[in-house]
């Protein structure tokens, strides 16, 4: 029987919370092969004593099939799940290339809402799905993922159509008690969390504040609200359906998410390092622009952040 191989590259919070799950469930199997990229102190502690993954309810260690930064190492696999930032979209694909045949399917977890498309462009003859990730997960030392709530949860699908390939791939995360689910309407799911994200990681960065802080003051749940109508006027204008009341499930998801945790490009931002600006705040300005639409607050945020 051939051997399924599932390669996660970008071995951060997302990336090694799934992949520690799968590589726990699929330990010694001779029909799944778990593959991890990383590099530096995190890859050489993968490498000797395995991933260690911490959540509220568990604390267990996995090792993969291999885990390496030599993506030849590993060969044609069936199926990536890229898991960087995205502002390394491209290198991240330079760095896969060795592990996409023509039946390779890849399935994006960055952050944004056009990033299928984009990776569509680099590689326009390979299968893209489309994903997203709910999961408040950092790395918090080499080897080491540390998860915040109980709420796990990854979507994906396919803008092509349902076929069996997709409930394969769904049948084997289950498996791994990933709590995973297939949408027949993929890109309003993936713009659903970009609309989360963007106005909570725009504005936890901008007013230096966590999840609870954007909402815990009439001042901020007031911006927090006129950030979100903004971003709905540009999504209407791109045809996208949020459903119901999506401006109170930024607020109540932002209430219940655990005291204390704040965005990644807030955390990024702190730490001076580089950010996900442009493929979370910069791209609506861009879309706006497109639709001749007017977002003030957006521009005042994404112009303030971008001279820190």
């Amino acid at each position: 029987m051939k051997t399924t191989k599932i390669v996660i590259l970008g071995m951060g919070g997302v990336g090694g919370f799934y992949g520690g799950k799968l590589a726990k469930r699929y330990a010694g199997s001779s029909n799944i092969g778990i593959y991890f990229i990383a590099r530096g102190q995190h890859l050489h502690t993968i490498q000797q004593s395995g991933i260690q993954i911490i959540t509220d309810t568990e604390d267990f260690i996995a090792k993969p099939t291999l885990a390496t930064d030599n993506a030849d190492e590993i060969g044609v696999v069936d199926y990536i799940i890229i898991a960087t930032k995205s502002y390394h979209l491209k290198s991240s694909i330079d760095q896969i290339r060795p592990c996409i045949g023509a039946n390779t399917v890849i399935i994006p977890l960055l952050n944004g809402g056009d990033i299928t498309e984009r990776i569509s462009k680099i590689l326009p003859d390979n299968i893209i799905w489309s994903g997203c990730s709910y999961i408040v997960s950092r790395r918090i030392a080499p080897g080491i993922i540390r998860t915040s709530g109980t709420f796990h949860k990854l979507i994906f699908g396919f803008d092509g159509g349902e076929n069996q390939q997709l409930h394969n791939f769904e049948k084997l995360l289950q498996e791994a008690e990933i709590d995973i689910n297939y949408s027949k309407k993929i890109r309003e799911s993936v713009w659903r969390k970009f609309f989360f994200i963007s106005v909570s990681a725009s504005l936890t960065s901008y007013l230096n504040c966590t999840f609870n802080e954007l909402v815990n003051t009439k001042e901020n749940k007031e911006m927090t609200i006129r950030f979100a109508k903004e971003f709905l006027l540009v999504a209407q204008a791109e045809g996208i359906d949020l459903g119901e009341n999506p401006l109170e499930h930024i607020v109540n998801r932002s209430e219940v998410l655990p005291v204390g945790t704040t965005t990644s490009m807030h955390s990024d931002f702190k730490a001076g390092r580089s950010t996900e600006l442009e493929t979370l705040t910069g791209v609506v300005i861009e879309l706006a622009h497109k639709h001749k639409i007017s977002v003030p607050l957006y521009q005042e945020v994404y112009d303030e952040l971008k001279n820190r």
